[in-house]
């Protein structure tokens, strides 16, 4: 079959390749495979109304689309293996029939044939299985950079245009550096920020969650405006102490989406200083406010707490409820790691929160159970009590729970032991070499247990006779 010739080749491959940022090669990837899929199409028409499917999923995997650049067309070639009598026309050819061109040819060898129909021939519906098959796999290349391009970027947060809504998402277009396309990112309803507004062409700082493999989709790119992730970055690039290395950020607590409206979003930041002359929370606030403004002003007025991180749970526990004044911290449970706090009867609400969201993020923040008390009813006694309660019942959980192991642990070992059994028994083919030496070492044996059974057998045959011989004497 001749070359079937596309007019301004070239020029649609450069075409896409510029309009969908994607290198010269990968488009002529694809359009080879939306080509062959056309192919595959051009075929299956043939045999409709005769056979419902005459051809298997990997029928097509011998063939393959070669473009000729330099003359803009292409041809549909299918590898065959030459034998004495053919019995797929599409996978085999005959020996004979190729040594009308090549005399040493053999049975086994593959040729490489032209089976190019003829344009015409090709089909509207081959021709828009093509054309789908080509945008599709253009989709898949795209989305395939994605992923590569923002799976391994040091910086996590971009900044991002809001380009339209779906649902309750917020599609935004977002780029991995200067000069690179913009590709569209999700900004999920549970990773927004209730104080925002998310108009077209609004832009935000939004942290980089995931790039996800979505079915039928491909890579996806996730960001976010309510990570933590997002706090220490703007920290970072506000407060120079903070890049230089001498304020560092230990812990960060934050609640973006509160349960209700009537709480607003919140975060604590704990911080500590490398340097004992430098003072981090001040450092991170700034003169009069200025540095943790900016921060304010990104989030859109969050309220953020920043707190100095100490080594002492005690201390560090008074300080995670600022702006509460505490009076007495008490480590009821340590190993167990929760606490009660004592507070001035009008420091109570104030170190609960509203709706419990400042007592709430302190936890956060230092992993410890805090529990608020008035410092003016605390009965230790009773509470004492009620903790020596917790912590017995606490213990029985963990008694359980390391039985539960240990009876998992003794599964796995009867199970193993029984895995060992059976192999043995019925060995696999990785375990051959160990078998066979196996059998001779028994074999060895068994020859060495049948000469004792001989020589046994002799001895009680002499006795025999022996008594025999008595008897006869007799």
């Amino acid at each position: 079959m001749a070359l079937v010739l596309l007019p301004g080749l070239n020029n649609l491959i450069d075409d896409i390749s510029e309009e969908k940022k994607l290198p010269a090669q990968v488009v002529e990837t694809a359009l080879r495979e939306a080509l062959l899929k056309g192919y595959e199409r051009y075929r299956r028409t043939l045999y409709l109304g005769i056979n419902d499917n005459p051809f298997e999923e990997e029928y097509f995997s011998n063939f393959d689309v070669g473009l000729d650049l330099d003359e803009e067309g292409y041809r549909v070639l299918a590898s065959k293996i030459i034998v004495e009598e053919v019995e797929s026309e599409d996978h085999q050819i005959a020996l004979t029939e190729v040594m009308e061109v090549a005399e040493d040819a053999q049975i086994g060898d593959t040729v490489v044939l032209d089976v190019t129909p003829e344009k015409e021939d090709f089909g509207r519906m081959a021709a828009a299985t093509t054309k789908q098959v080509l945008a599709q796999k253009l989709r898949d290349q795209q989305r395939r950079m994605i992923q590569e391009e923002f799976a391994d970027l040091e910086d996590p947060v971009l900044t991002a245009r809001v380009i339209r809504f779906e649902r309750q998402s917020v599609i935004m277009a977002v780029s991995s550096g200067l000069g690179r396309p913009e590709v569209e990112a999700e900004l999920p309803r549970r990773d927004q920020l209730p104080n925002d507004n998310y108009r077209a062409n609004a832009t935000f700082k939004v942290f980089l969650k995931e790039v996800s493999e979505i079915p039928r989709r491909g890579p996806q790119l996730f960001v976010s405006r309510s990570n933590a992730g997002l706090v220490v970055y703007l920290f970072e690039n506000e407060v120079p102490e903070i890049q230089e290395g001498s304020v560092k950020i230990v812990a960060v607590a934050r609640e973006a989406n509160p349960p209700t409206r009537s709480v607003g979003p919140r975060t604590k930041v704990a911080v500590d200083s490398i340097e004992r002359e430098v003072d981090p929370v001040g450092a991170c606030i700034g003169a009069r406010g200025s540095r943790i403004q900016q921060v304010v002003n990104e989030l859109r007025g969050e309220k953020i707490d920043v707190i100095r991180w100490s080594s002492d749970p005690i201390q560090y526990i008074c300080n995670s409820l600022s702006p509460a004044r505490v009076e007495v911290v008490r480590l009821v449970d340590p190993e167990g790691q929760h606490a009660h706090v004592l507070v001035p009867p009008d420091q109570l609400s104030l170190a609960i929160g509203r709706e419990g969201q400042n007592v709430r993020l302190a936890a956060r923040l230092t992993g410890w159970k805090i529990d608020i008390k008035n410092s003016q009813e605390y009965d230790q006694a009773a509470e004492d009590a009620e903790v020596a309660e917790l912590i017995s019942h606490r213990e029985a959980e963990e008694s359980l729970q390391r039985e539960a192991e240990e009876r998992l642990a003794a599964e796995q070992t009867a199970r193993a032991e029984e895995d060992a059994r059976l192999r043995e028994l019925y060995p696999l083919p990785e375990d051959d070499d160990n078998l066979i030496e196996a059998d001779s070492e028994e074999d060895v044996q068994d020859l060495s247990i049948g000469e004792n059974e001989e020589t046994n057998t002799t001895k009680i045959l002499s006795e025999e006779e022996t008594e025999k011989e008595e008897d006869g004497t007799r």
